[in-house]
């Protein structure tokens, strides 16, 4: 059939990660859109969903190696196939070859060079964090961290957020391709009102949709990662040409903003983890917020979350699709909602 195409990677049906290399371009951007649509259909919500956006971009610059011990070495490669070589995630581990555990190595390209942190292994002694140094600076790495805990940074492991340069905190997250911020980035700033003064970031991370906010209107940054909002707050004191952003650490599952706190609001944005925001969808259904701008990582959830915010008189405006993970199933989305002004 013409919708049936050659796979591009030896490993398809192999490896467990692309579930649709065999697919035609054309029934790929509808099979990903057709998720989205069947999703919020079953919610019982109609609403306009644009054609996907191709954010792969240059491809990942954040990855997850996962080694574990085989005879007298270190075996290290993907759960999932990506075109990432894992040389230097190989070198690490094998100065981690005294543990029989299985470890995590997230690697991060950043402005600086590559950023690595493992997990898995517990404490590091003394002898361990100087070997670790020494391939840090083998293999010129920006960062090397345990646990979130940095052994040696050479250089701040920067990443471009809008006008700002922001060093994220050590297996932070990010999103997983430069080209998947930038289009989420873009989509909110389509949907933010052209007047909006205030606005609200909630779940922000360290500031990749707040950044690009603070270019518009004052903005408060909500998140409950602690490290994360340093790292937001430290690049914000040095970004100029920014409107103010202030920050706040605050856990929105357990205490999210209520309905004096929103309706000082032009517009919140919510890009909560794939738990979605159901608390904080319920104050929203009952505030008096004019715009929310929803990005979401589930389309589950967040058909969930919207079916709320319209019980409580939005109107979903539309649903763009983000793809940023080609070949699988794993999907993005941004919803706009729009209110009519409470008397």
């Amino acid at each position: 059939a013409e919708s049936r195409i050659a796979p591009i990677c030896p490993l398809f049906t192999r490896c467990g990660g692309c579930a649709a290399q065999h697919m035609s371009e054309s029934l790929y951007r509808e099979w990903k859109r057709r998720q989205v649509e069947t999703t919020l259909e079953r919610a019982g919500i109609a609403a306009p969903i644009a054609d996907i956006v191709d954010a792969h971009g240059a491809g990942r610059r954040r990855v997850t190696f996962h080694a574990r011990r085989e005879g007298a070495g270190m075996l290290v490669g993907f759960m999932v196939a990506r075109s990432h070589d894992p040389a230097a995630a190989q070198l690490v581990a094998n100065r981690l070859g005294g543990s029989n555990k299985p470890l995590d190595i997230q690697v991060t390209a950043s402005e600086a060079g590559l950023d690595i942190d493992i997990r898995g292994h517990g404490p590091a002694g003394e002898k361990l964090r100087l070997s670790l140094t020494e391939a840090a600076e083998r293999l010129d790495l920006a960062r090397l961290s345990m646990h979130g805990e940095i052994v040696v940074e050479r250089r701040p492991p920067q990443q471009r957020m809008g006008k700002a340069m922001v060093a994220p905190a050590p297996g932070g997250f990010l999103q997983a391709t430069a080209a998947g911020e930038d289009a989420i980035g873009a989509l909110v700033l389509a949907a933010l009102p052209a007047k909006a003064k205030h606005v609200a970031d909630l779940f922000a991370g360290c500031g990749p949709i707040a950044f690009r906010l603070a270019e518009r209107a004052q903005v408060l940054a909500v998140e409950s990662d602690k490290a994360a909002i340093l790292a937001l707050t430290r690049a914000a004191s040095t970004t100029q040409g920014l409107k103010p952003i202030a920050s706040e650490g605050r856990d929105l599952f357990r205490r999210p903003l209520l309905e004096h706190e929103l309706n000082g609001f032009d517009a919140v944005i919510l890009d909560p983890p794939r738990a979605g925001a159901e608390a904080q969808a319920r104050r929203l259904a009952a505030a008096k917020t004019p715009t929310v701008i929803y990005v979401s990582c589930d389309a589950g959830s967040f058909a969930r979350d919207a079916a709320i915010l319209i019980a409580g008189g939005y109107a979903l405006d539309g649903v763009t699709p983000v793809d940023q993970f080609r070949y699988s199933a794993h999907i993005e989305l941004v919803g706009v909602f729009r209110r009519a002004k409470k008397s």
